[in-house]
């Protein structure tokens, strides 16, 4: 599904309109003027999924978020601002191919905050549990005695405690522990929580946290959301099994002028073909 059709920054010209009435001030960087007029880019046309690929520095990550502000998209992991980023939002232009639609940006702050609650969770299950262990103990093996109705839920305690094994009592009383999951396990769980049907997600990195099997599974989440779900994602990746995704449109932002490219052209995929195809004879 393509919501945003597609997405105009400024120009040269409109960078230099700007900027000429503020060179005599204080200020020395603009940012994020002056990140993409050598790129040569102004427009960006969107498909169902869009990739925008580049080395660390191309921009991948401020055009990202660029759009976001512009189409006012949810976040919740905060990103640093300059000065002059609300001046620059003002001065890009959004096509809709449809109605507005809801957008989300995910980053990799997002999935690190995420394992860290679940780490937090389960460290805090842990010493419940060692608790429960003591509780247990002094339980089945107490004299207790129900004097009032105010004595019935520690009745019912003892009694379960005596009628159960120590790791069934505490089974009992003691939320699962979450932590059955590896780290990327539980951050390719996270996307298939957050991503709901019919909007448009922005992801910075989504490949931070994953190994390459989980990275090819997002990767055939991510199409099947866009085919089943009428999802439309934009994603800034370096990484070789998102960039493989089928039919995306992949702008490469290391290139002169930044055009569309396959992932099989791409500089940082043409480096692990020629290392494996160097090393083919070890396999």
């Amino acid at each position: 599904m393509i919501y945003l059709k597609s997405f105009r920054i400024p120009s040269i010209g409109d960078e230099e309109g700007f900027l000429s009435g503020l060179r005599r001030t204080c200020y020395t960087n603009f940012y994020p003027f002056g990140v993409f007029p050598s790129k040569e880019l102004t427009r960006i046309r969107f498909a169902p999924v869009t990739i925008f690929y580049g080395s660390n520095g191309s921009g991948k990550t401020t055009l990202l978020n660029v759009i976001a502000d512009t189409i006012r998209a949810q976040r919740s992991a905060p990103f640093n601002k300059s000065s002059f980023f609300g001046d620059y939002v003002k001065r890009c232009e959004a096509e809709w191919d449809t109605a507005w639609h809801d957008s989300t940006v995910i980053t990799s702050d997002d999935v690190f905050d995420y394992l860290f609650d679940l780490r937090a969770l389960n460290e805090g299950i842990d010493h419940k549990r060692e608790d429960l262990f003591a509780e247990y103990t002094d339980l089945k093996y107490s004299k207790f005695q129900m004097r009032s109705m105010a004595d019935y839920e520690q009745l019912k305690k003892v009694n379960s405690a005596r009628r159960n094994s120590q790791s069934g009592y505490v089974r009992q009383n003691l939320m699962s522990n979450v932590r059955g999951h590896s780290n990327g396990e539980s951050a390719f769980m996270y996307f298939t929580q957050k991503i709901d049907a019919n909007q448009i997600y922005l992801l910075d990195e989504p490949e931070n946290s994953l190994s390459a099997e989980y990275q090819m599974e997002l990767a055939q989440y991510l199409t099947d959301s866009a085919r089943f779900y009428n999802c439309q994602f934009i994603i800034a990746t370096h990484s070789p099994f998102l960039l493989a995704t089928p039919d995306a449109r992949i702008y490469d932002l290391d290139g002169v002028p930044v055009s569309t490219k396959k992932w099989t052209e791409l500089g940082n995929v043409r480096k692990y073909y020629e290392f494996f195809k160097a090393h083919e004879g070890e396999f």
